[in-house]
């Protein structure tokens, strides 16, 4: 489970995250939604402890995130944020390999890694169907396929809570489809909890277990995909008329 509790996040006196308090369940996976400028992505760095928070306290697994040593945390979450500055002349083996470095102890740097590495970073390149391309250069790849590896370096990170900002960026109608099915086997397969950032409610309504709806820095919904996938609470959280219909595969929101 991840328990935030009085978390807040002040960027000035009148602009701020929080406070907030959830109950993110284990197991499965949670989708943030809620228009730009919410806090989603906020919230999920204050989680991976990429951003510190001005109040409040945020475990994970029981561990609090601010006081557990970096590489006790590293074993317990990893994180992919929307903006990733690998250097474009690794492979996607070798950028997979990354995601071992909390478990290396500097033989990833000496080219070390050991059988135990090199078998999860050659299952993690299978379950994201890159088999083909982990030869290949990230400049050699398209905006898709990037999004593919640093998912992959992310699920061989091997930790029980995967945090990912937005990893359907760059991803057509097709390949955005084929990443959620394939976090949804993760969440269900490799028994990870998964929270992700999500701009498309019907996909959250249709992949995730729950959702959290944010609004001005606050959220404003909790609840299984059911709950709020209703007129009022989408019309409300994302202040533009939504109609909610029965889809071939459950609720879909109209809103165009």
């Amino acid at each position: 489970m991840i328990t935030i509790d009085g978390v807040r996040r002040d960027y000035s006196s009148r602009v701020a995250i929080g406070p907030l308090d959830l109950r993110i369940p284990a197991g499965g996976i949670t989708a943030l939604i809620g228009p730009n400028g919410a806090g989603k992505s906020t919230l999920l760095t204050m989680m991976g402890r990429l951003m510190g928070m001005d109040a409040g306290s945020i475990a994970i697994a029981g561990y609090d995130v601010t006081s557990t040593k970096s590489a006790d945390l590293a074993r317990i979450v990893s994180i992919l944020r929307q903006e990733n500055h690998f250097i474009t002349r690794v492979t996607v083996r070798q950028l997979v390999g990354f995601g071992r470095f909390p478990y290396s102890r500097g033989r990833l740097n000496r080219g070390r890694l050991n059988s135990a590495d090199e078998e999860i970073i050659s299952r993690s390149i299978d379950f994201l169907d890159l088999g083909e391309l982990e030869g290949r250069y990230l400049d050699e790849l398209s905006g898709g396929q990037r999004q593919r590896a640093y998912v992959a370096m992310v699920l061989a990170q091997d930790t029980e809570v995967v945090l990912l900002d937005e990893p359907l960026n760059n991803l057509d109608m097709k390949h955005a489809v084929q990443m959620m099915r394939l976090l949804r086997r993760a969440a269900e397969e490799l028994g990870r909890t998964i929270v992700i950032v999500l701009h498309d409610i019907n996909f959250a309504a249709h992949y995730a277990d729950h959702i959290c709806a944010m609004k001005d820095g606050q959220v404003v919904e909790f609840g299984r995909p059911a709950d709020i996938m209703t007129d009022a609470v989408l019309s409300r959280v994302f202040d533009t008329e939504v109609q909610v219909v029965d889809g071939p595969s459950g609720p879909l929101a109209v809103y165009y």
